[in-house]
């Protein structure tokens, strides 16, 4: 299947310019003032209707995909999976056309069916934008965290830095999606986890630098890598998806306090959330003056805007 990005839609980062992923970052830093109440509102998005179609749970990506497009005059309409014709039968295809139909103008979708967004968009005329797709990718949370990581290391530049992304990569459309961009602007990143869940594959997931070296490497020892991270991004364990971990998983891939003091002192930590506090995170790290989550979470309305001003103001 090909996963590459179109303009047309946002379906993923695996391929996508960095010129346009710059104008991705630089779109939504404008629009931090309407996120955080010190501007007004827009209106750029007046008389569109956007449809969230989530067949997976979510809370933090509906909800700021829906302020987001708020903050822009659009309308939202959210159709979950409990409660469409999905839980019917009726195909993914079927119900996009049919929303489709009533005369939206992109639809929004999260599914657990790896490549769903894919589908969907080669079957319908509106934009879709990737809320989630199975394991694929997520495309807006690694813009979001690139975001997020980026204003607070002060540059879009990120040759020379590395970043670590650690827990339950072989489960994640977070670290393929966060790895593409970061990889794009310039920085190595480095998985890192138990090897049941960061198979030395992962590596494939990217290209090489200029200098044909790899900048995607995997590690499953959390303390080596400590003193050489600009950044750790934690990931949720998903228990869901069939993760297993044994008793001793936050003893060492976990982030507390004592390794978080052995990260270099511009160091943050990230994580796209929810939390499992005491497992990926302790709560004093969470919450501590490192941790760039909250920040996080006020850039996915930004980015989320930025992405819905792409797809529709023609």
């Amino acid at each position: 299947m090909d996963t590459r990005t179109t303009t047309r839609h946002l379906l993923g980062l695996r391929d996508m310019p960095k010129s346009r992923i710059l104008g991705l970052l630089e779109a939504a830093e404008s629009y931090l003032p309407v996120v955080k109440g010190q501007a007004s509102p827009h209106d750029d998005l007046q008389g569109h209707i956007i449809a969230n179609l989530f067949l997976e749970n979510s809370t933090r990506t509906r909800v700021s995909f829906s302020v987001a497009a708020q903050r822009l005059g659009a309308t939202t309409i959210d159709l979950l999976g409990s409660t469409s014709s999905a839980s019917k039968g009726e195909t993914l295809v079927d119900t996009g056309r049919n929303i489709e139909a009533m005369g939206v103008s992109a639809i929004v979708l999260r599914t657990s069916a790896s490549g769903g967004a894919h589908l969907l968009a080669q079957h319908v005329d509106v934009p879709v934008i990737n809320a989630g797709d199975g394991r694929s990718e997520h495309p807006t949370q690694g813009l979001l965290d690139t975001m997020a990581l980026t204003q607070h290391l002060g540059t879009t530049d990120l040759e020379g830095r590395t970043i670590g992304i650690v827990g339950d990569i072989a489960h994640s459309r977070v670290a393929r999606s966060a790895a593409y961009a970061l990889t794009t602007l310039g920085a190595d990143v480095v998985f890192i986890g138990p090897p049941a869940m960061v198979p030395g594959s992962m590596t494939e997931l990217t290209g090489h630098d200029s200098d044909g070296q790899s900048v995607l490497h995997v590690s499953h020892d959390l303390d080596a890598a400590l003193p050489h991270l600009d950044a750790a991004m934690m990931l949720r364990v998903q228990f869901e998806r069939g993760a297993n971990i044994t008793s001793d998983y936050a003893a060492h891939f976990g982030m507390n306090a004592e390794r978080a003091k052995r990260m270099p002192e511009h160091a943050c930590i990230m994580h796209p959330g929810p939390i499992n506090r005491g497992l990926e995170l302790t709560p004093d790290v969470a919450d501590g003056s490192r941790s760039v989550i909250l920040r996080q979470v006020t850039c996915s309305v930004a980015m989320r805007m930025a992405v819905l001003f792409e797809q529709l103001a023609h």
